[in-house]
């Protein structure tokens, strides 16, 4: 049969011209490819291997690889060339698969790299070496890190927002003694021109009064009249957090931080984040912890309890004292530079006292306000009430005000409103004579006279806590510092 021109067989190509061709496709290979005697010394290396490591071929052929580009592990470590994968190839004569190490350049940097290492045979079939492919990681793990920190951003941010939902739908099912600044006098006028300076700036504001005077009402007005409004008002008393739970409470932690940490836990600086956070009982604040105070107010950042990673915070701080505080930095259990810090714009709420002819106006709100809560009609407030209770010296201020009105309209038999028994625990009956006791001296009887009727138990339903309007470890704090003894046996 003829033969049709062009069909004629091919010859097979020579050994030579495979060799020709093998290293014409491993110089086009875009991988690092490279390969080793049973000694370990390279016998071939491609272009792109050459180029990633920065060694030209003739520097690595006949040397030993892994003492060049393989001596050290990721963190630092000696790697010893017995437990290196890409020599088990050719004793196990299995493949091995590493997508984390590192191999070292000529000029001394590092690169991260997956590889292959993949055993040899000779004619005999007997393990004759390696050949090795790798890629350099470094872009595919610079995309990793950036995703995993945007992870944890979006962890962050979604933690924050669970924890400003729980903590706003607490304070939404919370009550709160005032809901507006109720007076016209003089006093409370120029305290809301303060306000009204303040609230546009980010200034650090320190609320100075008595207890009851209404400080987290003036926290609460400066943070709605300020561009922070749309943000939440996080508040934070002092007082009444035991020491050894108020700096997770300010700062978070991470879960195992310490015994009972079972889970992460956003702090309130982070949830105040944007907003602004209230500082109630500022100097009640722990010594070992004002440093950390300092520093958010200084710089906006912190750490969480068993946490080394600084978070940035932008907050403005309202801080709240009953105490003087220049005393107590002479005292040294306050520190003067944190102090200043905190004192930038001081705000003076009055007491009751000064401000008596706002009291007509305080009863008639919490008349109503108590007479829907307690679902009585009260419609008379007597003239002689009116008298005696702007005769009263109000040691408990606002807050004692509004204890006694509930408590009448408790009593109330009728729409008439009377206070007489109402104030029968009070430590002094208003009467024309001034008193002439000193503050501490009138809170320290006031304190203790309500101590005794109740058997001195602090805390329940009936407790001196509840009758004061006072959180208990508030109450135990003015204790210690009026020097007032809690008796033996007491609740």
């Amino acid at each position: 049969m003829p033969r049709v021109p062009g069909s004629e067989p091919k010859p097979f190509p020579t050994i030579e011209a495979l060799e020709r061709r093998n290293k014409l496709i491993l110089r086009c290979a875009g991988e690092g490819i490279y390969g080793l005697d049973r000694d370990g010394l390279t016998t071939f290396v491609n272009p792109a291997a050459a180029e990633m490591l920065g060694w030209t071929p003739d520097e690595l052929i006949g040397k030993p690889q892994h003492a060049i580009i393989h001596h050290t592990r990721p963190d630092g470590s000696k790697y010893a060339r017995e437990d290196c994968p890409i020599y088990s190839a050719f004793k196990d004569g299995k493949i091995h698969r590493v997508d984390d190490e590192v191999f070292w350049r000529k000029d001394g940097t590092s690169m991260p790299v997956e590889y292959v290492s993949t055993p040899i045979r000779d004619e005999a079939g007997e393990l004759a070496g390696a050949v090795v492919t790798f890629n350099d990681i470094t872009e595919r793990k610079r995309q990793q890190e950036a995703l995993e920190r945007a992870l944890a951003e979006v962890q962050q941010l979604k933690e924050r927002l669970q924890a400003e939902n729980l903590y706003l739908r607490e304070e939404f099912q919370g009550t709160h003694n005032f809901e507006e600044m109720i007076g016209q006098g003089d006093a409370l006028a120029k305290t809301k021109r303060q306000i009204e300076q303040v609230a546009a700036t980010d200034a650090t504001v320190l609320v100075l009064g008595e207890t009851g005077v209404g400080k987290e009402l003036i926290a609460r007005a400066i943070h709605n009249l300020s561009k922070r409004s749309e943000r939440p008002l996080v508040k934070v008393n002092c007082a009444s957090l035991p020491s050894t739970l108020i700096e997770s409470e300010l700062f978070g932690h991470e879960k195992g931080a310490f015994t009972g940490a079972s889970a992460q836990r956003v702090g309130r600086f982070e949830l105040a984040h944007g907003g602004t956070i209230f500082l109630d009982e500022i100097g009640e604040l722990p010594l070992e912890l004002q440093p950390k105070l300092l520093r958010v107010i200084q710089e906006g950042e912190l750490e969480r309890l068993g946490s080394s990673r600084t978070i940035k915070v932008d907050i403005r701080i309202v801080a709240a004292t009953n105490r003087d505080l220049t005393k107590a930095v002479w005292a040294g259990d306050f520190r003067d530079d944190l102090y200043y810090r905190l004192n930038v714009f001081p705000v003076k709420v009055p007491s009751l006292r000064d401000r008596r002819e706002d009291i007509p106006q305080l009863v008639a709100h919490f008349v109503g306000k108590l007479s829907a809560k307690l679902g009585k009609r009260i419609d008379h407030i007597p003239e002689h009430v009116q008298d005696a209770l702007q005769r009263y010296d109000w040691p408990g201020n606002v807050r004692e005000l509004e204890n006694v009105i509930e408590r009448a309209v408790i009593l109330a038999t009728d729409a008439t409103l009377g206070v007489d028994e109402a104030l029968e625990t009070r430590p002094s009956l208003p009467g024309a004579a001034p008193d002439r006791r000193s503050l501490d001296q009138v809170e320290r009887d006031h304190i203790v006279s309500v101590l005794e009727q109740t058997g001195w138990r602090m805390e329940g339903d009936r407790g001196a806590a509840v009758v004061l309007g006072l959180h208990p470890n508030t109450l135990r704090s003015r204790m210690k510092k009026l020097g007032i003894a809690k008796k033996t046996g007491a609740v």
